[in-house]
């Protein structure tokens, strides 16, 4: 039974209870006063009535305003009764509600925008739950980790058989570090925490660094390519033109010096045209010329490559294999890609040494064609991928570090 029943209940016993002592007492007296006694207990009655009434009707409002705002329901406001206490609690209401509906509203607004952020930021972020797994990704962690949110939701970076992931998990907590995924891409990684309803969640930011770095590092070695092009060409040139102009004096020289002589300028002559065409290789990066996109089949191109280089594969005891299906035709610069594809293959060569096997494998990923080249040999160290395509790097004793550098590029 709720509290107004009860007393409810409660001042009709009373008066109910007054009404029966009074009637004996008017029964032996005059009978007079019957009809005053009756109507004071109804009135007493009214009155209690109405004094419950003015106790519960603020209670009503109370129970009406917890529940308004145990749903959520900020937009309903009470009016004031003239009952100056009820007033004061209607007004402490309305200015509640009020206040917590402008703080929704900016939590909504802010929300919103923090959505819009994490859906067109070109910088990755990922979210993780009190449990360590993967609350949030943004579509730019999606595109990093090469996976929809779909697949990242609720799982743990160990969860997920990727480099970048991995990356991730190994940092310490408000760590930052440049990571080189897949050879040529570098991202900038960092691991952060925050606080959500008091306890730590953490959380991770990764950004593309690889076409900021490399068109850093281009126009530095463009710079240092052009000042070296500049000197040795014009060291070349005038010392290959004094030479020629001693050869004029070879007539002058004894018969048993002449030859020597000759000899020795044909070796200097030699040293420079070949210093020429060492510079040469370098300016040919810096001015490598824009593609020329047409329709050419790659593997075709790739035949020709083996043509090429199947002598030194065959001196190696080097085989060749091929895997896959053909990816038809496609719109390319024939004599730049060809490039590439000697740079890889003497590249799996030189890996394997002698005795394994260069495969080619093709086919079509993602609705999208692809050729891959892979060798039998031992591998890339992990210090030497970090630095794959970066200019002037190389392992090899006579390597100048400009293969890759072009095929990058």
């Amino acid at each position: 039974m709720s509290l107004r029943a009860k007393v409810a209940v409660y001042l009709v016993a009373v008066h109910v209870a007054l009404a029966a002592l009074a009637v004996p007492l008017l029964w032996d007296g005059d009978r007079v006063w019957i009809l005053p006694l009756e109507a004071a207990i109804a009135l007493s009655l009214a009155l209690g009535v109405r004094l419950v009434r003015a106790v519960f009707v603020p209670l009503d409002m109370v129970r009406s305003g917890a529940q308004y705002l145990a749903e959520s329901d900020f937009m309903v406001r009470f009016r004031e009764t003239g009952q100056p206490d009820m007033d004061q609690l209607v007004e402490v209401y309305n200015r509640m509600a009020d206040h917590l509906r402008e703080e929704r509203t900016v939590s909504e607004e802010r929300h919103y925008f923090l959505e819009k952020i994490l859906g067109t930021t070109p910088t990755g972020v990922v979210i993780l739950d009190y449990d360590e797994r993967i609350a949030v990704a943004n579509p730019a962690a999606c595109r990093m980790l090469r996976r929809g949110p779909e697949a990242l939701a609720g799982r743990k970076l160990s969860e997920i058989d990727d480099p970048l992931a991995r990356a991730l998990e190994a940092l310490e907590p408000e760590a930052s570090r440049v990571e080189t995924i897949w050879g040529s891409r570098r991202l900038r990684c960092r691991r952060a925490r925050f606080l959500d309803r008091g306890f730590e969640r953490t959380f991770f930011l990764v950004d593309e660094l690889t076409e900021e770095l490399r068109r850093t590092e281009r126009s530095a070695y463009e710079k240092l390519i052009r000042l070296m092009s500049h000197e040795v060409n014009n060291t070349v040139a005038a010392t290959t033109s004094l030479l020629d102009s001693c050869r004029t004096y070879a007539s002058q020289i004894g018969d048993g010096d002449r030859e020597d002589y000759e000899s020795a300028l044909e070796v200097v002559i030699s040293r420079a045209g070949q210093l020429n065409a060492f510079m040469r290789g370098f300016a040919g990066v810096v001015r490598l010329p824009a593609p020329e996109r047409r329709l050419a089949d790659p593997l075709a191109i790739l035949e020709g490559v083996e043509r090429l280089m199947r002598a030194e594969r065959e001196r190696r005891r080097i085989a060749w294999a091929w895997e896959g299906e053909p990816v038809g035709r496609v719109s390319l610069d024939a004599v730049q890609l060809e490039q590439v594809f000697i740079n890889v293959v003497k590249n799996a060569l030189e890996a394997i040494g002698e005795e394994g096997t260069v495969t080619v494998r093709s086919g079509h990923a993602g609705g999208r064609p692809f050729v891959a080249v892979e060798d039998t040999g031992p591998g890339i160290p992990d210090d030497v991928r970090a630095q794959l395509f970066t200019p002037f790097f190389s392992t090899k004793e006579n390597g100048q570090g400009i293969g890759l550098t072009m095929v990058h590029e």
